[in-house]
């Protein structure tokens, strides 16, 4: 019988083989949809092919503190400042980012990793909350990496916007 053992060596190994499985699905990605790297009209970094698959995340992430109501004013406050974050990152990083949302929205990858199988404008917000569940509980880390990415993204977009302070009962910033 053999067993696992958690060695540095066996750790290496298992990290190679996620960064070739990222890097297959990027390129397999690429090829199933348009992987154009010029930002969409009126943004820095994010792509037009980004927008749909962040347009139904975002009021998903932002469930429990935003109300449906607001959600159409400040969706456009959280991407420009999503906008903001990855133009202000260093270029291998914004390339990972950009791997990422290429996961995500290529035709060939989108359904077997995320569990959508329609394009993301007709997902229904349970589907992208399933999905979200799916990657923060799987047993590879490459997926619960790639969760949190999101989650974090979008939550320091929506906190770092002043709109979002009064659900959190923060006052701002010292004032001098």
């Amino acid at each position: 019988m053999h067993s696992f053992d958690p060695s540095r060596r066996s750790l290496l190994k298992l990290g190679l083989v996620g960064g070739a499985v990222l890097a297959t699905l990027g390129g397999i990605a690429t090829l199933g949809g348009d992987a154009s790297e010029a930002p969409a009209p009126g943004y820095l970094a994010l792509r037009a092919q980004d927008l749909p698959f962040l347009h139904a995340l975002i009021p998903v992430i932002l469930d429990q503190v935003l109300s449906a109501e607001r959600l159409p004013t400040v969706l456009p406050q959280v991407l420009h400042d999503i906008d903001l974050g990855l133009a202000s990152v260093s270029p291998a990083l914004l390339a990972q980012i950009r791997e990422l949302f290429d996961v995500t929205a290529g035709r060939l990858t989108r359904g077997p990793l995320t569990g959508v199988w329609q394009p993301w404008q007709e997902t229904p917000p349970e589907q992208v909350a399933a999905f979200l569940v799916r990657w923060r509980d799987s047993s590879l880390a490459l997926l619960r990496q790639g969760y949190a990415a999101l989650l974090q993204m979008v939550l320091m977009a929506w906190y770092g916007n002043p709109d979002a302070w009064a659900h959190c009962g923060y006052p701002g910033p010292p004032t001098i």
